[in-house]
């Protein structure tokens, strides 16, 4: 049984690890790096409760095969947070009471978060679109949608601040 070194870039931070050919890039998080946020739900790619960004992108991390991420750059939900400062979407799921049992929502804030970085402004369809590959059994969608677009709406106007004082 083969086993390769692989090196990423997980939330900032350069790390590497042992991986068998079996090796799923949630149980090297959870297990290999001690990265808790990501869950095991269905372990086969229909429930997004693994959620993490891959390069920018949301991907069902236990359907990855670890060794095949040597040299990516990994953003899991404790990567958000900026000290003791949530991200503005961890943030909008706790004020719009957008969690239940917690189980889907690193996944659901990860999808959210890719979602925000490439659409700022998105519609209630666009965020439905986003997190379409995330299951919730408990919330019913709805707070999570309006936290979601709070948390857009929340970057906006942090933006509009900004670009008003470099202004002046």
């Amino acid at each position: 049984m083969s086993v390769k070194i692989v090196n990423l870039k997980v939330n900032g931070v350069d790390k590497a690890f042992m991986a068998r050919p079996e090796t799923t890039l949630l149980l090297a998080l959870r297990e290999q790096l001690g990265l808790m946020g990501a869950k095991r739900g269905c372990a086969q790619g229909a429930c997004g409760s693994c959620t993490v960004l891959l390069d920018g992108a949301p991907v069902v991390s236990c359907l990855v095969p670890a060794a095949t991420v040597d040299g990516g750059d990994v953003a899991t939900v404790e990567g958000l947070a900026d000290g003791r400062r949530l991200s503005d979407v961890q943030q909008a799921f706790i004020d719009g009471f957008a969690t239940q049992c917690g189980f889907c929502t690193p996944g659901m804030i990860m999808s959210a978060e890719a979602l925000l970085a490439r659409n700022p402004d998105p519609t209630a369809d666009e965020v439905n679109e986003a997190i379409s590959g995330n299951v919730c059994r408990c919330t019913g969608y709805a707070p999570i949608v309006s936290a979601i677009l709070d948390a857009a709406q929340r970057r906006r106007e942090r933006a509009e601040g900004a670009d008003q004082e470099a202004t002046l």
